[in-house]
């Protein structure tokens, strides 16, 4: 490894990781030179058979004024009506689609995943786009110059689906049970968790520095 890499694991559907968004994009910003960094999709959402947003209206309901709260983030009246409404809703949420977006994207853009990971979740979110259906990509592929052809012929693509399914594997082999959650890989076999669940700025902050010092004085020793 040439340094240590952040790798944030996330969901596109996951409400905790959306108020997440702001603190890792400043992190992001803050360690660009000094860590590598990585957004890995959870795969938290993959019924064999689709479930309608009815299962968990509920839940969310209640959920997502609490990531309000703690977070300081609003979610979007177009996607509250959804959770407001599940009777009248269409959506079938799957977290299969936006994580095939997100290793596609990152082919053209490495450096700019926590980006594209916070666009993502504003979509859903905020704007209320259903992000099983192609038509919320559009947007986004004209804000990063994305060939919308290309884009859908990749999304389709078994390759980008194989890729997506093993960063599901490698959140089993890195025993993530719920998102947000932050590492800092410093050497091939080493991960050391810096972040479970919502984290404020400072509290992550000060979680990395701890650990680039304890690396720093291992590579002087």
């Amino acid at each position: 490894m040439n340094k240590p890499a952040l790798i944030y694991c996330y969901d596109a559907y996951c409400g905790w990781c959306y108020g997440f968004s702001p603190v890792i994009k400043m992190i992001s910003e803050a360690y660009t030179t000094q860590l590598e960094i990585d957004v890995l999709s959870g795969g938290m959402i993959l019924p064999e058979k689709p479930v309608h947003i009815s299962a968990t209206a509920g839940y969310i309901a209640s959920a997502y004024k609490h990531v309000e709260e703690l977070s300081g983030i609003k979610f979007g009246a177009d996607y509250l009506w959804h959770i407001n409404h599940p009777d009248d809703s269409d959506w079938y949420p799957n977290s299969e689609k936006p994580a095939i977006a997100m290793c596609i994207f990152k082919e053209f853009y490495p450096q700019r995943s926590v980006a594209f990971a916070s666009d993502l979740q504003y979509a859903l979110h905020y704007e209320g786009r259903d992000l099983t259906d192609n038509e919320a990509y559009v947007h986004l592929l004209e804000k990063y110059s994305i060939q919308p052809e290309i884009f859908f012929e990749k999304l389709a693509s078994d390759v980008y689906k194989e890729m997506a399914y093993y960063e599901f594997s490698l959140m089993k082999q890195l025993q993530v049970t719920g998102y947000p959650c932050v590492f800092i890989q410093t050497a091939d076999l080493k991960f050391t968790m810096v972040a479970r669940g919502y984290t404020d700025y400072e509290t992550l902050k000060g979680r990395i520095e701890g650990v680039l010092e304890e690396l720093e004085a291992q590579n002087k020793s």
